[in-house]
Order: C-alpha cells, then structure tokens, then sequence
C-alpha cells in the first residue's frame, strides 16, 4: 500500500512580494529550498494562515538568503505583502519506507529568520485545551 505523508514544511513564512503580472509559482528564499529539501519545480501546497486560502502551486528558487516569499501569477489573487503562509511538500511513500520516515519542518520568525527546525511535532503542541 502506497500513504503520503508530509516530507516538508515552511512553517509560517510571510510572503514578501505578489506578482500577478508573472508566469505562476511561488519564489522561495533558495536557502530555505535547501534547508527544506524541496526542489525547483516541486508542487507545493500554500496554506494563508491570515484568510484561509489553501492553494497549489510548484517552487522556484529565488535569491538565497534574501528572505524572498514571492507567490505569483493567478495565485497572487490569494496572498498579499505581510501574510503568514506555511509551505508544504508531500511524498508517496510504501509503509516500509514510511516506518522510518522524517519530516523537515523549518519554523520562521516574522522577518523570514529560521529560527529552528524540527522532524517532529512535540506532544504538547497536539494536545487541545479543554
């Protein structure tokens, strides 16, 4: 059996520029690519942490270590300068591979610093108060 699970996530980046006039993607901080693992070209799902927009679009790699959150063409419609996103990759995976299987998840401060990355999402994060 095939599952997908999450392979990457840019966890709340804020978009720096809104290009409706370009040919679509989304223009990411080439470090940040790195960092994440996350290809040229790989689809990528945007999640708009301000309106709820949740939309898909692919990456290219903008200048590294310029803080560049730039989402472009018709998707320029759905973020805007100064909204918070998160980025996410998925992978296809059989569950033997998935056993052993990791996430990067790299984590933001408002002017696009990394301020920490994780693999796992700590235990007290997932628990909701009564």
């Amino acid at each position: 059996m095939q599952i997908t699970l999450l392979k990457s996530k840019l966890h709340r980046v804020t978009t720096t520029h809104s290009e409706l006039d370009y040919e679509g993607s989304c223009a990411i901080d080439s470090h940040f690519l790195d960092i994440a693992g996350i290809r040229e070209y790989e689809q990528i799902q945007i999640y708009n942490v301000n309106n709820g927009e949740r939309f898909t679009t692919y990456a290219i790699r903008a200048e590294s270590h310029s803080g560049i959150i730039s989402v472009n063409g018709a998707a320029a419609h759905k973020a805007e300068p100064g909204d918070l996103l998160i980025i996410a990759t998925y992978a296809t995976m059989d569950e033997k591979e998935a056993d052993d299987f990791k996430p990067i998840m790299v984590y933001f401060d408002k002017e696009n610093n990394i301020t920490h990355t994780r693999n796992s999402i700590p235990v007290q994060m997932q628990q909701h108060s009564a």
